[in-house]
């Protein structure tokens, strides 16, 4: 029996290893590691060497190393982050783990007019981290963008997701599912788990407040924010229900908090929200395993 570990996500740099000593006491099972745009001078390698002895002493897993950054932009951004990708396949390993995830990128235009080069640039990754056996899941953050436009990812949105696993049809592709991005595209996350469970490969937890009230009186887009990211255990979302699901459907990953978004519980509350965040998950999935 898998059981779904639950822990946090940690930015990936020189500062990682003492933040990691600092959540360790608080009994998060598992993180993710994720670096922003590029490595910045402090690559894969030197990460897991910074941080992996003590994580394995502690029987704390990684649950994905991530590069967040335009995987399918022209010119020399674009062509480190894939150079950079490639590194990460080769290296998500020395984590004890195989799964690399991140955003696909996007070019100018609607998603379906991004699919041709979705294919051109994710065909051979995906080939690249199979050899490798290593899984690639994609965000399903919007990144301010939407059917028509945007700058960083086209995988925020189920029919894209139809056009995208059509487009690489590989079995090691997948995605990085987060309730929250859902729910402020006024989705409802739940239902998606029956159909999408599969290509589930790891869980934000990230949930969202939404205040029908304000979409009744100004729309989602007037003057008045309609939502808001929340720390689970805030938001509208019932985890308990999530994780019967992906329970239910057979998901075999792990849940990673993702922090530092929440409207209330953030700067000196922003741990105590994680904690809270951390005993809420563990108990929605309900408690402490026990073998049968």
């Amino acid at each position: 029996m898998h059981e779904i570990l639950i822990g946090t996500m940690a930015g990936a740099g020189e500062n990682t290893p003492a933040y990691v000593d600092k959540l360790i006491p608080l009994g998060f099972e598992c993180f993710q590691f994720n670096y922003w745009e590029s490595f910045k001078g402090f690559g894969p390698a030197a990460m897991a060497e910074a941080v992996m002895d003590k994580l394995r002493s502690h029987g704390i897993r990684v649950s994905a190393v991530s590069l967040f950054a335009n995987v399918m932009g022209d010119g020399e951004e674009g062509e480190t982050a894939r150079k950079q990708w490639r590194e990460l396949i080769d290296s998500v390993h020395l984590f004890d783990c195989d799964l690399v995830t991140g955003f696909t990128g996007r070019v100018s235009g609607t998603v379906p007019e991004n699919i041709e080069r979705f294919r051109e640039v994710w065909t051979p990754l995906a080939e690249y981290a199979e050899d490798r056996k290593v899984r690639i899941a994609w965000e399903n953050c919007p990144m301010g963008g939407d059917w028509f436009r945007g700058g960083w990812n086209i995988a925020h949105n189920p029919d894209a997701w139809e056009l995208m696993f059509d487009a690489v049809p590989a079995p090691n592709v997948g995605l990085e599912w987060e309730p929250c991005h859902q729910m402020v595209q006024l989705i409802d996350p739940l239902p998606q788990i029956e159909k999408w469970c599969s290509k589930f490969f790891h869980i934000h937890g990230k949930d969202a407040t939404v205040r029908r009230d304000i979409v009744a009186r100004h729309g989602i887009g007037g003057s008045k924010t309609f939502c808001w990211h929340r720390t689970p255990g805030f938001g509208d979302s019932n985890w308990t229900n999530i994780i019967s699901e992906l329970r239910r459907f057979g998901y075999h990953g792990n849940i990673d908090i993702e922090g530092w978004h929440d409207p209330v519980y953030r700067e000196g509350l922003e741990l105590t929200g994680q904690v809270h965040a951390l005993e809420y998950l563990k108990n929605c999935r309900g408690g402490v395993f026990v073998q049968a």
